[in-house]
């Protein structure tokens, strides 16, 4: 089962729709939680949603309760409690993007897509990863190549990945694809 913490994004349901071509998959907001559907489950999604990753502390409660236990992908706001999670600092950007299309291209450090690929993604933020951002696991794999926002990450290791553009938007070529890629790793 697909456990997805819904931070309250109009997002949410389309995410869900997709990933139910995979496995169930049971929703509930951030501040209900069903811990025994949480502890069954084998993937926990972070859905997109407003703010920033600072107004979800639940969130980052089960992110590092879950890490390397279970597989933890994040969406949007979801990519961003990942990397809040991990000291990661999440800003403003210059340039809003809310119902942009961009060309995003994939890293050499990649384990599930392939280098140098380019990727059309439908984008809906306005904040971004601060960088330069290091962590022993925790790799950057897609960028934007317009801006070279990091919009992908993968840590092999604990088994967390994320993007930061959406997979469920129509904007988004081949968003069934990389899902699969994400959910069928391991």
């Amino acid at each position: 089962m697909i456990y997805v913490i819904d931070h309250e994004d109009s997002f949410t349901y389309n995410l869900v729709h997709l990933l139910d071509n995979f496995a169930p998959t049971y929703v509930s907001n951030y501040f209900n939680i069903d811990k025994k559907k949480l502890d069954t489950c084998k993937i926990i999604v972070f859905s997109p949603g407003p703010g920033d990753p600072s107004n979800y502390p639940e969130t980052q409660k089960i992110y590092h309760q879950y890490k390397g236990l279970k597989k933890i992908v994040g969406i949007c706001l979801g990519f961003q409690q990942i990397l809040y999670g991990e000291k990661g600092q999440i800003i403003p950007q210059k340039k809003i993007y809310h119902g942009y299309q961009s060309r995003i291209k994939v890293l050499n450090g990649s384990s599930l897509f392939k280098p140098n690929k380019i990727l059309l993604g439908g984008r809906y933020h306005s904040l971004k990863l601060k960088e330069p951002f290091s962590h022993q696991n925790l790799k950057i794999t897609m960028r934007c190549v317009e801006t070279n926002v990091a919009m992908a990450i993968e840590d092999t290791i604990n088994n967390v990945y994320g993007f930061q553009f959406h997979p469920d938007s129509f904007l988004t070529v081949d968003g069934k694809f990389l899902i699969q890629k994400i959910l069928q790793s391991k």
